[in-house]
């Protein structure tokens, strides 16, 4: 058996190699961007438990190295014009483009200045100044739609592409293969991110799927695929500008298969008693994405662990902050029950 600190020297072995031609700025800025999301997604599960946020809740912890590394090789700010969209696990991926954390709180919490006002809760995230085109509820439903924006880059002849993101259990519905087929029929811009935590619910994939390597499902389409080791964030930038370059430079459609894992059920009411603690236990102490960073950072003599102390201490200031101004925000109007449902014509 490979021991945890076994494990953790080949994976860094890795990550070196991998991050040899990136600076130390960034290799700062995606420690303090994956902590952020860590830290934010386990103040919210503490949220969730004191009854302050509702509804369905679904956390990102374990898998940070996949959205932070990839959205490094977008630009999907408001001067840029790549797109996101993902799934209902979504908090993240909003924090990655650079959402304020109060206000994805705020909309966790149904309050007014939350990004959908208070209505969508922590399924339905969007910022659209950002270009990221939310988290959907209905699984595989965003695939058409980030398909359909990537379209648009096309038809108004941008170099435009849009970041896909959806679950291993997603992969399995019709209207992914629907897409696919029309993404590469038309050579779309898109970037189908998979990101495989092994679990679909509380299925494994093992048990789900005929073929569990999923970067191959777009075979029978002519799209490339790629496996990605999603734990190590060098892997998932440099496979991300790989497929980045192969959407924009017009050659279609690109599959990424991130082999991730989430450490929490898949929503906060799932006990997670489909898999060991053993199990759980031995990915956080091996393959934690950012255990393995900080491993990196420390000795390529990057940074010190005060400076990384420094940072945690930053980012949970920040939170806390960021949680008590959503906590304060009022709860929408009674009349906002009537906004955003129809767009009336003329």
């Amino acid at each position: 058996m490979v021991t945890p600190a076994a494990a953790i020297r080949k994976a860094k072995k890795s990550l070196d190699e991998q991050s040899s031609s990136l600076s130390k700025i960034k290799l700062l800025k995606f420690y303090k961007q994956m902590m952020l999301l860590r830290r934010f997604e386990e103040r919210a599960g503490q949220l969730y438990g004191m009854g302050l946020i509702g509804g369905f809740c679904h956390l990102y912890i374990g898998q940070e190295a996949v959205v932070v590394g990839l959205q490094d090789c977008i630009d999907s700010s408001s001067k840029g014009g790549d797109q996101v969209v993902t799934t209902y696990r979504d908090h993240a991926h909003m924090l990655a483009c650079d959402t304020p954390p109060e206000i994805i709180y705020a909309e966790l919490m149904g309050r007014e200045s939350g990004c959908s006002k208070g209505k969508g809760g922590s399924m339905h995230m969007f910022d659209l100044e950002n270009h990221f085109y939310g988290g959907h509820g209905i699984v595989g439903a965003n695939v058409p739609i980030g398909t359909g924006l990537a379209f648009s880059n096309k038809y108004r002849g941008t170099d435009n592409v849009c970041l896909t993101y959806f679950g291993d259990g997603a992969a399995n519905q019709g209207q992914v293969y629907e897409s696919f087929n029309m993404a590469s029929l038309w050579d779309i811009p898109v970037i189908y991110v998979i990101e495989n935590n092994e679990y679909a619910m509380g299925t494994s994939v093992q048990r789900s799927s005929s073929v569990t390597e999923l970067y191959k499902r777009g075979e029978a389409f002519g799209i490339p695929g790629i496996q990605v080791d999603g734990m190590d964030v060098m892997a998932v930038h440099k496979a991300g500008q790989e497929a980045v370059a192969h959407a924009r430079s017009g050659n279609g459609p690109i599959i990424l298969e991130m082999k991730t894992y989430r450490y929490r059920g898949h929503s906060m009411s799932d006990p997670a008693k489909y898999r060991t603690k053993e199990e759980v236990k031995n990915i956080k102490e091996s393959r934690d994405p950012i255990l393995l960073l900080k491993t990196h950072l420390l000795e390529e003599e990057y940074a010190k662990e005060a400076d990384l102390k420094k940072i945690e201490d930053e980012i949970k200031n920040k939170l806390e902050t960021a949680v008590e101004k959503a906590k304060s925000a009022p709860a929408p109007h009674a009349g906002e029950l009537y906004t955003d449902i129809y767009l009336e014509g003329k």
